[in-house]
């Protein structure tokens, strides 16, 4: 399994699509909306996509990977 960007948590599920989102929070620098990080995959922005993303951005959060600042909203881990 790959390990983390960020040293002080778990081991990241086993997925093509975790490294590109941890990628992507990286280089916020605000917390994003499952629709745009949709945007930044290159998805296309189909409710399916939408919510696949929010339920993977949810099991991140779960994990201590992403932290979910609102509603809604969501941020790398300090």
């Amino acid at each position: 399994m790959p390990t983390c960007s960020r040293p002080a948590h778990r081991t990241c599920p086993s997925t093509r699509t975790t490294p590109r989102i941890l990628a992507v929070f990286n280089d916020a620098t605000r917390p994003l909306r499952a629709k745009e990080v949709c945007q930044a995959l290159d998805h296309e922005l189909l409710p399916k996509n939408i919510e696949g993303t929010r339920a993977r951005l949810k099991r991140l959060v779960k994990l201590g990977i992403l932290t979910e600042a609102d509603t809604g909203s969501f941020t790398g881990s300090p």
